[in-house]
């Protein structure tokens, strides 16, 4: 077999194998409006891992934080809508971090 068909192929076999390794890792954070005044976001890792005491806070535009929270044993928190402009930041560490814009979550 020529060499570079041989490479390609071992490359096409790697990329084959871990991908499901290279996306099957990840955070993800939702939120949604339980009503005017509440919003409950919920969060966790890609693959189904449950993220029970991650930080959540919610920051206003300044950067200031207006609520600084910790997912609960079902993985969420639920707290009154600012006034305003906020963003909600899940911080599970380096690599896990996610951010829902107050724009996403539908009043």
């Amino acid at each position: 077999m020529n060499p570079i068909l041989r490479y390609r192929a071992a490359l096409g076999l790697l990329l084959v194998v871990s991908a499901p390794l290279a996306f099957g890792h990840g955070a993800f954070c939702t939120c949604k409006a339980l009503d005017a005044a509440r919003v409950r976001c919920t969060g966790g890792f890609i693959g189904g891992g449950a993220a029970p005491g991650v930080t959540l806070d919610v920051i206003g535009p300044d950067e200031t934080i207006l609520l600084h929270g910790e997912l609960g044993p079902d993985s969420s928190l639920t707290f009154t809508r600012p006034d305003g402009p906020f963003y909600v930041l899940f911080d599970a560490g380096p690599g896990y971090v996610v951010e829902v814009d107050h724009t996403d979550i539908a009043p």
